[in-house]
């Protein structure tokens, strides 16, 4: 696990910008760094390397290819590599070492880029130099487990793991984008391509792009796969039989996946809530294991945030090597600092923060970790998925001419803090399909406009994925939703920053794309027995544990955030939030925030998601201004040639 950057100027790649690119992210991998430069062709590629898989100086990148056509600079995990390696050295290929890198290189050279991409099992994003064609492709695993960043300024493009490589690389701060902050207020995260910066986009799960120095315009990506794809596949080739015979299939899948993350030439371990997901991913790492596997848990006082007493049952029942630690608010209150600086543009799901101290606590044991996310998402787990089937089925059948004069009423009243099951209701009724009803359960600042300033498309129709309208099950639009943006943008996003921050690398079996093909074949009935989601899930674990220890509501993983509002970040937050600030800095109407915020205060209404978002965006803006990085300066000289 690594981290990349690296910039294409049509003047040369001037001495010391890749370098200085690469120095920001020595988090992502502290083991050791290096840069290759092509003055004449414009190249540069920068990489730190945490050292995973051939820990040999052979494994030093950025890698040149044997026939010397292709430079790869190189973050993830090809967890076929070595079936790959064998079919290339048939072939007469000669390696010089033993990474999954020089697998991957040397696959291009020998079967192209394409063909490449459609046998890697695993994750990644890289960047590949072709010296025959002078042209840089910047490539995405399926799922989107890996991030990657690019962007055309001062008339280079420049590209990196996290956004402040690319800053670095322009010395300055680039202009916030208005619709992005509009998206965030009513996600929590910013999806799809789009980022927080004007100019600067995300290389989309599943696709490459294609860059020349003669490139100017904003180049269209290629897809290799998606996830809508595998849906539509999955949805036209259904598994038939009986229930029973797809556990056997998806327990093959799992112990395979499971196995194949855990190949490693350092200390492995396991995070472990105690829930399905990540107890099923121990279960099996343990039964592959000649050594009892290392797992991890933290703990809070609170009630109800509190998973360490089940991760403990559950270790003590496999005999694996547990390690907890129980925090305190005040502990877990001090890593909000540093929040903007681990996530790099806002990011408002609170759930970051005991990932971030559950990823310190492992990285004091272990250098990989195996993790349990993707599990709700696959095979039916959350509530709201549940509540789209019975719901909607309802309430479609009134006219939506009907539905909709009602549904405003009731919007405007839930928007300024009316109770949830209002605004639930509102959803319903002003949805005209499944896809609007999605956007509007999931949303925490339904009207993004009416609270920020300048962002006028803000009440634009949210985003689609695939058609939509060939799912007749709302719930199953919903997975696809989930799979196509909550995932890779929110729940991945979250738990590689904060893994990568300690430099730990995180694996996830589940989002094996083998296993998200697998899923969509199952029939949404197979998924949800006994009125319990995750069926077939929990088959495969209940074949190591007894049913009853997992016979409990389903809990998150967060933190008190409403009490933390009203207590001990009172202070912080209405120093992020004063009037004068708020008008000063330009971007949100500070009567309504205030309104919210004294509303929350009173306990009149819990708008802690809300603040958080906007919160999250103004400890962001307060950090930027610190950055020493961001000098205007700079800009005209360090791109130079």
């Amino acid at each position: 696990m690594c981290g990349i950057t690296g910039i294409l100027a049509s003047r040369g790649a001037a001495p010391g910008v890749v370098e200085r690119m690469t120095r920001t992210l020595s988090h992502r991998g502290p083991d050791s760094s290096d840069v290759w430069y092509d003055r004449e062709a414009g190249i540069g590629l920068g990489h730190r390397r945490l050292a995973i898989l051939d820990l040999s100086a052979e494994g030093q990148q950025p890698m040149c290819s044997a026939d010397h056509r292709y430079v790869i600079a190189y973050n993830g995990e090809v967890y076929n590599f070595p079936q790959l390696r064998v079919e290339l050295e048939q072939a007469g290929t000669v390696f010089r070492g033993h990474s999954d890198t020089e697998v991957v290189l040397e696959a291009v050279a020998a079967w192209g880029l394409a063909a490449t991409l459609e046998r890697l099992v695993g994750m990644f994003a890289f960047a590949l130099w072709d010296r025959h064609q002078q042209q840089l492709h910047l490539v995405r695993d399926r799922l989107g487990i890996k991030p990657l960043y690019y962007g055309r300024l001062h008339g280079s493009w420049l590209f990196g793991s996290e956004l402040k490589a690319i800053c670095a690389g322009i010395g300055e701060q680039p202009e916030v984008n208005r619709d992005a902050l509009a998206l965030l207020l009513r996600y929590g995260y910013v999806p799809g391509e789009t980022t927080i910066y004007r100019g600067i986009y995300k290389v989309e799960p599943g696709h490459w792009i294609s860059l020349s120095t003669k490139q100017i315009e904003k180049p269209q990506p290629t897809r290799y796969w998606s996830v809508a794809a595998a849906a539509e596949a999955g949805r036209e080739n259904p598994l038939s039989g009986r229930p029973g015979d797809a556990v056997e299939q998806l327990h093959a899948l799992l112990r395979e996946a499971v196995g194949m993350r855990m190949v490693a030439d350092v200390p492995i371990g396991a995070f472990l809530s105690g829930g399905i997901d990540s107890s099923t991913v121990v279960a099996l790492m343990q039964e592959q294991s000649l050594q009892p596997v290392k797992t991890f848990s933290i703990g809070f006082q609170e009630a109800g945030y509190d998973e360490a007493v089940h991760a403990r049952a559950v270790a003590q029942r496999l005999g694996t090597d547990h390690h907890e630690l129980y925090v305190t608010s005040a502990e877990a209150m001090s890593v909000v600092p540093r929040l903007p600086t681990i996530y790099d543009e806002p990011f408002a799901d609170p759930s970051a923060i005991p990932t971030i101290l559950l990823s310190e606590l492992a990285r004091t044991n272990v250098a990989v970790s195996l993790s349990g996310d993707g599990g709700d998402e696959l095979f039916f787990g959350y509530r709201r998925y549940f509540d789209a089937q019975r719901l909607w089925s309802r309430v479609r059948c009134l006219p939506y001419a009907v539905r909709r004069p009602l549904a405003r009423v009731l919007a405007s009243e839930s928007e300024i803090g009316s109770a949830r099951r209002r605004g639930l209701l509102a959803g319903m009724l002003g949805s005209r399909e499944a896809h609007d009803l999605y956007h509007w359960r999931i949303s925490h600042w339904r009207f993004p406009g009416s609270i920020l300033v300048g962002a006028e498309t803000a009440q634009l129709r949210p985003w689609r994925v695939g058609s939509g309208g060939d799912f007749v099950d709302p719930a199953e639009l919903m997975m696809l939703h989930d799979q196509c943006r909550y995932l890779p943008d929110d729940i991945l996003t979250k738990v590689d920053r904060a893994t990568m921050s300690v430099a730990l690398e995180a694996r996830v079996p589940l989002l094996d794309h083998r296993v998200v093909e697998f899923a969509w074949r199952l029939p949404t009935a197979w998924k949800v027995l006994d009125g319990k989601g995750k069926w077939p899930l929990r088959q495969v674990l209940y074949r190591y544990f007894p049913e009853p220890l997992f016979d409990r509501p389903k809990q998150g993983f967060s933190v008190p955030l409403r009490q933390w509002l009203r207590g001990p970040l009172r202070d912080w937050a209405e120093a992020l939030l004063d009037p004068r600030r708020l008008r000063e800095e330009g971007f949100f109407r500070s009567e309504r925030v205030q309104a919210h915020w004294h509303e929350h205060l009173t306990g009149r209404h819990d708008h802690a998601q809300r603040l958080w978002n906007v919160l999250m965006f103004q400890a962001w803006l307060e950090q930027q201004q610190k950055v020493d990085c961001w000098r205007p300066d700079l800009s005209a000289s360090i791109l130079a040639g």
